[in-house]
């Protein structure tokens, strides 16, 4: 069998596993538990891991930078993309969907891919890259959440320098971060994955392991699809892969990518999940227009879409990175990913142009 095909239908299986158990795992809590063990043991262990194996380059600065440049662009443009969809901006499903569309989630839709198909080095890429991506979830969309809702409540602003000093110090304290920072400092003083003792090695080993197989699961766990206007959600998300398709094109070709992995890493890593980041941002804010008795329909932000978005884009994300993955050197041709991510575009577009375009032909057929 390909071996392509193999470890593709591997990683299906681990999927299938996670979907066979869970009536096992009923609880959210039991669920958040294997979320919690992964991003705090499995993909910091297994992201030092790929870090300490390269060779420290001056030019890995600049990878976060193009992350943010990539989620800032997606920011700007969303408001007009939701205007295809007849969303009007003021709404509370606009803002809700300007802060969920431009951003990602590696860890769990994209790095166990990656690993398994593009090798260490572009997993130690795409986790230079996601700093840049957490910086833009963690504070830049925290600052817009908060702006949305002062302006939609018309309240003071309180409070506002010691959020977000609370904001970085929980930032400091994330294990991928605090990895990331240990892994950098080693490397400057040219210590490398070689040279660290047997024992810090063996532990890492055996905690990256957990990895593939534990994210997998998770998602197999993880996928519930809430009732409520799917169609619309699977359109949005068909945009945002059509848009980043091409984004990722314009990249590729602006810096003459040759290198297989890379050119795939370009393609892959902006198809991520949407992050759990601005989710968090708007329930705090939510949480407060509560307590502050503001009715339903006047409130900042919709969460109910929000977790809509939520549930259907994890598997969405890593059904697409798979395929493009597992497809490997056919979409090595450039015409092929600017196709693809045209057709994407198209695919999210046309069903809701068209639906409203019927509608409208019915009504002035009625009238």
């Amino acid at each position: 069998m390909n071996e392509a095909i193999l470890k593709t239908l591997t990683l299906v299986l681990l999927i299938g596993i996670g979907l066979a158990l869970k009536k096992k795992f009923g609880s959210k809590d039991k669920i958040n538990g294997i979320k919690e063990i992964v991003l705090s043991v499995a993909l910091p262990s297994i992201i030092f891991t790929a870090l300490m194996k390269i060779n420290l380059d001056i030019s890995l600065l600049f990878v976060p930078l193009l992350a943010l440049a990539f989620n800032l662009v997606l920011f700007m443009i969303t408001p007009t993309a939701l205007s295809a969809f007849g969303i009007s901006r003021t709404s509370s499903s606009a803002r809700t969907l300007r802060m969920l569309i431009p951003s990602l989630a590696p860890g769990l839709s994209c790095f166990p891919f990656v690993i398994e198909f593009l090798g260490d080095k572009s997993l130690a890429l795409g986790a230079m890259a996601d700093i840049g991506n957490k910086f833009f979830g963690l504070i830049f969309l925290y600052v817009i959440a908060m702006n949305m809702s002062l302006k939609n409540t018309g309240a003071a602003k309180s409070n506002v320098k010691d959020k977000l000093l609370s904001l970085l110090t929980s930032l400091a304290k994330e294990p991928i971060n605090i990895i990331l920072l240990l892994g950098l400092i080693l490397l400057s003083f040219g210590i490398n994955y070689q040279t660290l003792p047997d024992i810090v090695t063996s532990v890492f080993t055996k905690t990256s392991s957990l990895m593939t197989p534990m994210v997998l699961i998770f998602i197999g766990l993880a996928v519930k699809l809430k009732e409520g206007n799917k169609k619309l959600v699977f359109c949005l998300l068909m945009m945002r892969a059509g848009i980043s398709i091409i984004m990722s094109v314009v990249f590729i070709k602006l810096a003459g990518i040759s290198s297989p992995n890379l050119f795939l890493l370009s393609i892959v890593f902006p198809l991520s999940s949407i992050s759990f980041w601005p989710f968090a941002h708007m329930s705090l804010f939510q949480s407060k227009e509560e307590k502050e008795g503001i009715p339903e329909e006047e409130k900042t932000f919709n969460i109910e879409l929000a977790v809509m978005v939520l549930a259907i884009s994890l598997p969405f994300s890593t059904t697409l990175i798979l395929g493009i993955l597992t497809a490997g050197s056919y979409f090595m041709e450039i015409w092929k990913v600017f196709i693809l991510g045209i057709g994407l575009l198209s695919f999210g577009i046309l069903p809701l142009a068209a639906s409203k375009l019927f509608v409208k032909q019915t009504s002035q057929n009625i009238a």
